[in-house]
């Protein structure tokens, strides 16, 4: 077997940790001597040990002038607190005569340090195989590390012509049930889900993870809520205590002056609301707000403090719309059924106020077209987030 194989190996066993890492990346590792694999692992968060580390014990003694290849640099730093020593001490211990890493880790603790670190040991480093399939399986992990606000994904379905329900409202279903079943398994992939109030108010959602697929914490589900309409009976709340709940909402002296509807069912004031959603099992967050629109950096960058760092957003048309403007979108996803479903009172898929000359719209590039079933799965990055 070749490096490249090696290295496709490691992709392939890192991935296996999909749900089971956050807020760690995903690395897998491969311990190769005398072109035989005698160690193979890769992380799990709950288990502590990291890739290079399980493959180092499987091979045991073998490991002495073998070779390891990995898709991310070995940290050169404890991780978590203190929770993991440095692989680089692992692989210089071992007797490792040479490492094979597709990637630098762009965290600011590592970054090359690790590398230094071996080649300080007089072990040879060779980088940047498989690159960019190293990037993208870490592409949350990067971001989080790089700019300190989680990775956003807007997923939606919608018909041919763009829209998302009809002009009485009905929108069960527009894709069929392959594509509803994909949409779970992306939720699997994410740390939060995240939708508008108009959303929660027109579905009543759940927005819980059923791939059935094993994750180390649950998915976190975020609202955003300016006026904090969100019924005490709706099944995000009744179900708070079981599933993660998270709810942003605005500054009182902003909702005074907007005339937000009062709930008196549960209370006068701002204030009152959140007591009661609190008491249920939910979390209530204030951020700034500008107008009935809340300041979406300081909702991502709240996320960010609970190490979340992944988040997919599902709804609704006015979000979406938000975070297309303030261009704080890094992967998109849509869903589209061969339906055609017109009118100019139907609601369309991405609303606000809309570009005025092409140059200024959301140009995507390294598209992936895959059906779906009867549907059609349209998936693409930002060019100018390009990585």
């Amino acid at each position: 077997m070749t490096d490249l194989e090696y290295i496709q190996q490691t992709l392939q066993l890192a991935a296996q940790g999909k749900g089971q890492v956050s807020p760690n990346p995903l690395v897998g590792s491969v311990v190769v001597k005398d072109g035989q694999i005698i160690g193979r692992g890769y992380h799990r968060y709950a288990e502590l040990k990291h890739a290079e580390v399980w493959a180092l014990e499987e091979a045991g003694a073998k490991a002495q002038g073998a070779t390891i290849y990995v898709n991310l640099e070995p940290c050169s730093h404890n991780g978590n607190g203190k929770r993991t020593p440095p692989c680089v001490e692992a692989i210089i211990n071992a007797g490792i005569k040479r490492v094979v890493a597709s990637m630098v880790d762009p965290n600011p603790k590592v970054n090359g340090r690790g590398f230094e670190m071996l080649r300080a040991a007089g072990i040879t480093v060779s980088t940047g195989l498989m690159e960019r399939e190293a990037r993208r399986l870490n592409e949350k992990y990067s971001k989080v590390v790089t700019t300190g606000l989680p990775f956003v994904h807007l997923k939606t379905a919608c018909s041919l012509d763009g829209r998302i329900a009809t002009k009485t409202g009905e929108s069960k279903w527009i894709t069929g049930e392959q594509a509803r079943a994909t949409g779970q398994l992306l939720r699997h992939d994410y740390d939060a889900i995240l939708v508008g109030i108009n959303t929660v108010l027109s579905d009543d959602p759940l927005l819980t993870d059923r791939s059935g697929q094993t994750r180390h914490r649950p998915l976190v589900r975020v609202v955003l809520d300016t006026g904090l309409r969100l019924s005490p009976k709706s099944q995000l709340v009744q179900t708070a205590r079981e599933f993660p709940l998270l709810v942003f909402a605005g500054d009182e002296e902003i909702l005074d002056s907007m005339g937000f509807p009062i709930y008196t069912e549960w209370g006068n004031s701002l204030e009152e609301r959140k007591a009661m959603l609190q008491s249920l099992g939910a979390k209530v967050v204030q951020v700034p707000a500008d107008g009935a629109q809340l300041e979406l950096v300081q909702v991502l960058r709240q996320l960010t403090k609970l190490s979340l760092t992944s988040v997919l957003v599902e709804g609704g048309a006015a979000v979406a719309a938000s975070l297309v403007e303030r261009r704080l979108v890094d992967k998109v996803t849509f869903f589209f059924a061969p339906k055609i479903i017109g009118g100019h009172e139907a609601k369309s898929v991405i609303e606000g106020e809309g570009v005025e000359h092409l140059n200024q719209a959301l140009e995507l590039c390294d598209l992936k077209v895959t059906p779906c079933g009867s549907d059609l799965e349209i998936t693409g990055y930002p060019k100018e987030s390009r990585q």
